[in-house]
Parts: structure tokens; sequence; C-alpha cells
């Protein structure tokens, strides 16, 4: 599942929250996605998503309380966080660099993917509505 403030006004920003977001859980969960796939002409490929992938909007403070509920995520669960900050920064390295100077509860928060038992999840997100 996917969060992010519905408040940006640009559909790019959405996009690009969504985009990094998901090769966040991707890359910690290759099991959400990975699988290949051959259709009748014998193209092989690989599958987007084996399992729905919501995305869901909420305002900026919203985000950073879940984020905050969120960790520590239970056994199996996963909590990938893009904060605003980190728009500005071209260079993982200055990403990695900066964290440990930083508290996420204090920053504004542009999205929040979340992967783990569907209660959990519910539990987070429940009265949160989809993008439209």
């Amino acid at each position: 599942m996917l969060r992010f403030d519905r408040h940006q006004q640009h559909s790019l920003l959405d996009a690009n929250t969504v985009a990094v977001l998901s090769i966040g859980l991707g890359a910690a969960a290759p099991a959400l996605a990975g699988a290949r796939l051959t259709d009748q002409a014998g193209r092989i490929f690989h599958v987007s998503a084996n399992k729905p992938v919501p995305v869901l909007q909420a305002a900026a403070t919203d985000l950073r309380s879940l984020l905050v509920k969120a960790l520590p995520a239970p056994e199996g669960a996963l909590v990938v966080p893009f904060p605003r900050f980190a728009r500005a920064l071209h260079v993982y390295a200055d990403y990695e660099t900066s964290m440990p100077e930083r508290d996420l509860s204090s920053e504004a928060i542009d999205g929040v993917g979340l992967a783990g038992p569907t209660k959990w999840i519910r539990s987070l997100t429940g009265s949160l509505k989809l993008l439209r």
C-alpha cells in the first residue's frame, strides 16, 4: 500500500512519490513482484505486482502520524517513508549521510509505503480515502 500527501498540487510530484515508494517496497520485498510470465506469442515479461496496490491520500501531518505509529514495524511488515527533504537531494549518499541528523517525526512526509499483515495496514490506514 502506498500513502502520500494529497495536498501536493502537482501530479508529477504525486507520480514521483508513488514511483519512489514502489521501488523501495519492491526492493525490500521482491515477492511483491518480479515474477515472470509468458504470453501466447512467447514474449516473456516481469509482472508489475501480484497484489493490489491501493494509493490513498492524506495530509502531510497525517502521514507523519501514520509513520510514527507504523514504526517499529511488526515482524513481516515493511515501512518505506519518503520525507520531503529527499526531493532536494539528488545523490543517495547525501540522503544516507543526513539521516542520522534528522528525526522523521518532525519532518514533512510526502509518502509512506506499507506492506505487511492486512490487519496492521488497516489499523493504520482505515480512515484514508483512495486517491481520485
